[in-house]
């Protein structure tokens, strides 16, 4: 059969949108930050002030330390060496209502963009002659809304991103024991807007299936129907009655 372009469009489009925001939910790249923190020889204890320099010892050398978070987990790497240690997220970064609120939002825009992918296939059909249209144009309307679940997720994560798990803490913690990190968007933000960007694309495309198809180059189309009969998911075509008589001689 032949397939229509936005189908195709959306077929291809919303997996791909899947996969990257999948990518960036289980990355621990949303956001990052640096911070030097001085070192008075190869076994001496590391300590920081609030602007990175050293505390209670002279500092001979710096150490760059490099934080990321993501919405599992966190890491810290020691810049240009290959220490680095990543652990699920804790203390008042977890416990951030806006990060939970991502969290959900994110598992929620999952799980309803697989199912739409799924409903799209079916409908798509790609193995019969005629679509299920109303099933495809149903999973579209799915992938749009875990399009637009995911960039809200996003939207809340990058307003607050400098703010997130840090206002409680400075409250607690003295800035003796908290260095200051310079909190920047990272990379898995940027794959989560894409992805988000895609599914929308693509479920719209999909949305298109519930428009009635038309084969104006059709052979078998007659002058007075503008549509193709062998278009039998069309209301002109449902509408009209064929009957035949026939004649049975015993």
């Amino acid at each position: 059969m032949h397939t229509p372009a936005s189908m195709v469009m959306g077929i291809v489009f919303s997996p791909l949108g899947l996969v990257l925001v999948f990518t960036a939910a289980i990355t621990p790249q949303w956001r990052e930050g640096q911070t030097q923190l001085g070192v008075a020889g190869p076994g001496a204890v590391l300590r920081s002030g609030p602007k990175g320099q050293g505390t209670g010892i002279k500092s001979a050398d710096t150490l760059l330390l490099l934080r990321s978070d993501g919405l599992w987990e966190s890491c810290m790497q020691v810049a240009h060496s290959e220490l680095k240690q990543c652990w699920p997220v804790l203390g008042q970064y977890q416990r951030d209502p806006r990060v939970r609120l991502a969290q959900g939002l994110v598992l929620s825009s999952l799980f309803l963009c697989g199912t739409g992918i799924v409903l799209a296939c079916i409908g798509v059909r790609c193995w019969t002659d005629l679509p299920l249209r109303g099933v495809a144009a149903t999973g579209g309307i799915l992938v749009v809304l875990a399009g637009v679940l995911s960039l809200t997720a996003l939207g809340v994560y990058t307003h607050n991103l400098t703010r997130l798990g840090m206002e409680d803490s400075k409250k607690t913690i003295s800035n003796q024991r908290f260095p200051h990190l310079n909190l920047h968007p990272a990379g898995s933000l940027y794959f989560g807007w894409l992805g988000s960007c895609l599914q929308v694309l693509g479920g719209g495309a999909l949305m298109l299936s519930f428009k009635c198809p038309r084969c104006p180059t059709c052979p078998s189309c007659s002058p007075e129907l503008s549509t193709c009969p062998a278009c039998h998911s069309c209301p002109e075509i449902n509408n009209k009655q064929e009957t035949g008589v026939y004649e049975v001689s015993c």
